[in-house]
């Protein structure tokens, strides 16, 4: 009598165990809320506005007015150089938006010293 109590509640057990795994693996078959591809869409925007943003940056600071505002202020061009790859995401994202408001002040003629 307990072989047979003790065959039954491994039967019973192993059957839980089987459904308990395949409705995991059933449940890990469903689309995500977010797509892998949207994912990735994602991180390369991020990775090419952060890259547009360091270049504009670094844009500015190779220009002569830009160097000329550097060597006032007693900055090595190098060390702000690589400085420029260390910031935050949002602190090259400000500084970028500035850079490009000043490249186009002085493509349009106004002194970068107005501005700053």
């Amino acid at each position: 009598m307990k072989f047979c109590t003790r065959m039954c509640l491994g039967l019973l057990l192993l059957t839980g165990l089987t459904i308990g795994v395949s409705q995991s693996v059933l449940g890990q078959e469903k689309e995500h809320a977010v797509s892998t591809q949207d994912l990735r869409k994602d991180v390369q925007k991020a990775s090419a506005d952060r890259q547009a943003n360091d270049a504009a940056i670094r844009e500015l600071l190779s220009t002569e007015q830009g160097q000329k505002a550097l060597k006032s202020t007693g900055a090595d061009f190098t060390k702000v150089n690589q400085a420029v790859s260390q910031l935050s995401d949002e602190d090259a994202a400000r500084l970028a938006a500035h850079s490009r408001a000043v490249q186009k002040d002085i493509a349009a003629g106004i002194s970068a010293t107005a501005t700053c």
